[in-house]
């Protein structure tokens, strides 16, 4: 068909050892979790990004790993039960654990993520708002490949359209779409990866506790509603849809961008100092 970009079939199963099957989704979870620790414990080692020490030590990290991992895989696992498909699941609630056959939602793991970023921060006698930061900074990492692992399973797909780069995914309609997967990595995933590199290395803004989280929530729910807005399959079945012109992952962005604007102008009156 002129006009459409093959699709490429990779399937949805990245590696079999045995019985075990691992799949791109929850392998792009365990790189972005990876990654995201060895930034973060790189990022707080360096002074001179936080106009002195940052409070956090390369041993805190290291723990918060662990509490991260349960704060995204359950959070992202309990929102797109409760904000995607509740009805499904209060029927079928065995199914709430099967995790293999996929369903995550970053909206959930954000919460929960705040949540257990704010009781470790506790724990340890740390700067939550300077560890939330650190976080922040590296989330995109893990952003960038989730929704390349959308793509591999031909998951999430765009609108209808007539692009040269269109495809015809897999499970879909069979008409050509927008790959709007590879919309959101490129820009939740490089392009705020930078914007957040620049916050934290260039402008110095780990000096001002909140600014950097706060950027990543405006900046990520930005995004999140760009593409949801113009390019993305909106789920026509879900309530949000059906009652309003917005879909639910653009709606539920709005608060993320409220609270990265009011971070964002609270830091400028705050420092590490403080």
């Amino acid at each position: 068909m002129n006009g459409v970009l093959p699709f490429p079939d990779i399937g949805e199963i990245a590696l079999s050892i045995g019985p075990i099957d691992l799949r791109w989704y929850g392998m792009a979870y365990a790189v972005g979790l990876l990654l995201g620790w060895v930034y973060v414990r790189r990022l707080v080692e360096q002074d001179q990004y936080w106009g002195g020490s940052s409070g956090i030590k390369s041993s805190h990290i290291d723990d918060f790993l662990l509490w991260a991992t349960l704060g995204v895989v359950l959070g992202g696992r309990a929102g797109y039960v409760l904000f995607y498909q509740p009805s499904y699941y209060f029927e079928n609630p065995e199914k709430i654990f099967y995790l293999t056959e996929g369903g995550m939602a970053f909206h959930g793991a954000i919460l929960t993520g705040g949540i257990v970023t704010y009781i470790f921060a506790r724990v340890k006698d740390i700067n939550f708002l300077s560890l939330a930061d650190a976080a922040c900074a590296a989330i995109p990492l893990g952003l960038f490949f989730g929704r390349i692992a959308n793509f591999i399973n031909g998951e999430l797909w765009g609108r209808v359209t007539d692009v040269p780069w269109a495809m015809i995914f897999p499970d879909s309609d069979g008409q050509p779409r927008h790959p709007s997967q590879l919309y959101e990595a490129a820009l939740e995933g490089i392009l705020l990866f930078i914007i957040l590199r620049f916050a934290t290395h260039v402008y110095r803004k780990l000096e001002q506790p909140g600014y950097v989280a706060g950027l990543f929530l405006a900046g990520y729910g930005l995004a999140r509603g760009f593409v949801e807005h113009f390019y993305r399959q909106p789920d026509l079945e879900h309530p949000i849809s059906i009652h309003t012109p917005l879909t639910a992952g653009l709606l539920y962005s709005i608060p993320m961008v409220i609270i990265g604007i009011y971070l964002i102008y609270r830091s400028k009156t705050k420092t590490l100092a403080n």
